[in-house]
């Protein structure tokens, strides 16, 4: 029986080991899909399908289940999930009658090449052959071993993910989603969400085939990086600005752009580069209506060469020449 041609190495697509931990696994995804989103790569049908793939490897290795069976029947996972037999499977008409068999899990022992035996004491001896003709390692398993192509019934629940702009993560938005297969619905964002962060939607998720229910819908929220802003583990929004050495040594005042517009933020005299200042409840919403800060980074830019007119080169040198601060004393009694 020819192998499946759409069999895909879901542990490859990640980028991982198959020995990886959900932990590793969900970090690869996250970074993959991240990476290939339709929103963050428009007209790319490579990074489009690629992001297909990612999610298909992601909903299987993130079940421990699927997971099992993936490992277990490798390019056969799918059949053994759904309790039916591969396609481009050659049965002979006079052989096509179900009768002959004992029950459904001999016909599909039969077509996958997995031969049961009567054993001793009552047991059934069941034994997998590799593609090459070798048997794998012997399994028993009592009579009233029912086969997993027989009785699993696939996990309902479906993952998804969406980008984010800052902006619409942060005010709150109705995004329409649209998986493959079903009729476009509108999912509503909360205000404040958080990247990592996840949406149940119920009844959302794919169809069992076997209670013909459908599972709920996860919804993994990232967001998308922006230019000035950023966000810490702990929510806070983040940023950073240049200052002049003068500044930095006699202190000024600035309009710092913030998420609901600039403010004024006064730098006292004497700061330090990588100093960091805190403009409270001016950071990301919560969902209860509070707000993080926002911290601002300083950092100290010299000017160029050529960026210096005649005044400021001359000025300089007469602080360097007068200069009665040693930021270098530190250095005169290192020793090793």
């Amino acid at each position: 029986m020819a192998a499946t041609q759409d069999f895909k190495d879901y542990y490859a697509l990640l980028g991982i080991d198959k020995s990886a931990s959900q932990a590793e696994i969900k970090k690869a995804y996250r970074k993959l899909a991240r990476k290939h989103h339709p929103d963050l790569n428009p007209d790319d049908k490579q990074a489009e399908n690629r992001f297909k793939d990612i999610n298909e490897a992601y909903e299987v290795l993130s079940d421990e289940e699927n997971r099992k069976k993936y490992d277990q029947y490798g390019q056969y996972w799918k059949y053994a999930q759904e309790g039916t037999p591969p396609p481009g499977t050659h049965v002979p008409q006079e052989e096509a009658e179900f009768g002959q068999y004992s029950d459904f899990n001999d016909f599909i022992n039969e077509l996958l090449h997995r031969y049961g035996q009567g054993d001793r004491q009552g047991r059934r001896v069941y034994r997998y052959y590799t593609s090459d003709g070798y048997p794998e390692e012997t399994d028993e398993f009592d009579e009233g071993y029912r086969s997993p192509f027989h009785s699993y019934a696939p996990h309902p629940d479906t993952e998804a993910a969406i980008v984010l702009t800052m902006a619409e993560a942060f005010q709150g938005v109705v995004k329409q989603l649209h998986l493959e297969g079903e009729k476009p619905f509108k999912v509503r964002v909360p205000t404040g969400a958080k990247p990592g962060s996840r949406i149940k939607i119920k009844g959302k998720g794919r169809m069992n085939p076997f209670t013909k229910e459908h599972g709920d819908l996860y919804v993994t929220i990232d967001i998308a990086p922006h230019p000035f802003f950023k966000l810490d583990d702990n929510t806070n929004i983040t940023c950073e600005i240049n200052l002049a050495p003068d500044e930095a040594v006699l202190g000024t005042e600035l309009q710092v752009p913030t998420p609901d517009g600039s403010v004024t933020m006064r730098i006292p005299f004497g700061v330090k580069s990588g100093q960091v200042l805190r403009l409270r409840g001016k950071g990301w919403k919560l969902p209860k209506g509070q707000r993080t800060d926002q911290l601002v980074k300083l950092t100290i830019v010299a000017p160029k060469e050529n960026d210096l007119s005649e005044i400021e080169r001359t000025s300089y040198e007469t602080i360097r020449n007068h200069r009665t601060f040693n930021p270098h004393a530190n250095l005169e009694d290192i020793t090793l």
